[in-house]
């Protein structure tokens, strides 16, 4: 079952029906169903479907000349063009006569392997391509690989994309679509989990419990998603023990730069070079307080993908035992006690995906431009603080506070997330508070005669 993606595929339609020449580039971390979405969009169409491989220049040729006479001329032998050149000028002539698509997955690898691939599709653009009916699409996992080699001004295709695809991970909201067997609060475990990650999410059995799902998946050794972190930076990485003990030590609480490599014995300098490797491949994430720059000193550091976050946490410390059998004990006395603590920062991710919803961004009091976190010093209490949610546009801000626990917001929680908006000094401040379960009758009574105050509970969340 197809699910989401639905603007894409709509922008992608748009461009097909113009019958002129397009170049789509589309990247994005492994997993996250790139194919998926592009197998969708060609599905009744003709298209030449070629997935490069990481071998030599010639095997890849072979594989590509066979990818398009299977498509062309399906009935006739498929022999091998004798040169890239000559294949691409073949497609020259068809493109010309109907509409035609080309699509080239794993792209990186084929311009690893053969190195004048992405000049030599420059020229034939320009030279034959502009005027024709061909769709390229050129897709790829390695995102640095697509931003600089494809996309970067340096490129040879510079300029020559008609439109990009950065594909993401689901919202909760998407990925809700592929739990419907499941309980809303059980549907937010699953997103967590699996980091929204659709390969993943297709990887839940519908017809057992969310705890069997999680057992099988992650706590048998032979489980789809026992080893996936260590594959994965496998793939992307050279030696990836380094990367192993940076994502151990951000998953154990460690945020800032400082921290990291103490805990890991890197050198402050080598290991922000590594943090910037995983930053690129969309594990980690860098976060200033939303109101300071990018640039600001400020700087912690998350993790991107809450299934590393997951694995990192429950599953990495007890590889041992679960490759002894015992992985459903460990589940039920390392997860179970746990799992409302790991969802603290999935809620609030989930609670920001609803601020950006369209019914309800049009709502806000006003429009902001950016939603993240805060956090500084308090220099009345002498304290850190943190805000949850915080969001600001001129002389408006929104604060808001975020609960996943089995317990109603209370006004003490009201209260400090009030007296934190005491540190700034905007002309209208509004406080919203989100909550798992609900909030306590005074809470109620307090905001009724309060406007400036919105309470959401996780089922309001859920009814959109």
């Amino acid at each position: 079952m197809f699910v989401g993606r639905q603007r894409e595929l709509n922008k992608l339609e748009s461009m097909y029906s113009s019958a002129q020449f397009e170049l789509a580039v589309f990247y994005g971390r492994r997993r996250v169903g790139k194919t998926t979405l592009i197998n969708e969009f060609c599905r009744d169409k003709e298209t030449i479907f070629f997935v490069a491989s990481e071998a030599t220049g010639q095997e890849n040729l072979k594989q590509f000349s066979k990818a398009v006479f299977q498509t062309v001329n399906p009935n006739a032998p498929s022999p091998s063009f004798s040169s890239y050149d000559e294949l691409l000028t073949y497609i020259d002539g068809i493109c010309m006569e109907r509409r035609l698509i080309l699509v080239i997955d794993e792209y990186p690898y084929l311009a690893s392997s053969y190195k004048a691939i992405s000049s030599l599709l420059q020229a034939h653009i320009d030279h034959s391509w502009q005027n024709s009916q061909l769709f390229l699409i050129l897709c790829g996992s390695s995102m640095s690989f697509m931003e600089e080699q494809v996309l970067g001004y340096k490129s040879p295709l510079y300029g020559r994309r008609t439109a990009q695809f950065k594909i993401h991970p689901f919202t909760f909201f998407e990925a809700r679509q592929m739990l419907a067997a499941f309980t809303s609060e059980e549907q937010a475990v699953l997103y967590g989990v699996t980091g929204g990650i659709p390969e993943y999410l297709s990887r839940i059995n519908p017809r057992i419990s969310l705890d069997k799902n999680l057992i099988e998946l992650f706590f048998d050794e032979s489980g789809r998603l026992f080893e996936e972190p260590v594959n994965l930076l496998k793939q992307e990485l050279r030696e990836p023990a380094t990367y192993h003990s940076i994502i151990s030590a951000i998953a154990g609480g460690a945020s800032r730069l400082n921290e990291i490599a103490g805990k890991t014995g890197l050198e402050t300098s080598g290991c922000s070079n590594q943090i910037a490797s995983l930053i690129a491949l969309g594990i980690i994430r860098k976060e200033t307080p939303v109101t300071e720059p990018a640039t600001s000193r400020k700087t912690i550091y998350r993790l991107e993908d809450s299934m590393f976050l997951f694995w990192y946490r429950f599953v990495r410390p007890n590889i041992s035992g679960i490759t002894r059998g015992i992985g459903e004990t460990i589940y039920y006395q390392m997860v179970t006690p746990n799992i409302s603590d790991f969802m603290g920062h999935i809620f609030e991710d989930i609670c920001i995906q609803y601020l950006y919803h369209p019914q309800i961004y049009a709502t806000l009091p006003f429009l902001p431009g950016s939603i993240g976190k805060w956090w500084g010093n308090n220099p009345v209490a002498k304290r850190q603080e943190e805000i949850d949610i915080m969001a600001v546009q001129d002389d408006q801000a929104l604060l808001g506070e975020c609960k996943w626990r089995n317990a109603d917001i209370n006004m003490e929680i009201l209260r400090q997330l009030l007296e934190r908006g005491n540190l700034f000094h905007y002309a209208k401040q509004y406080y919203m508070l989100f909550s798992k379960t609900g909030f306590t009758k005074d809470v109620k009574e307090y905001v009724e005669n309060t406007p400036n105050i919105k309470l959401i509970s996780f089922n309001d969340v859920c009814n959109l």
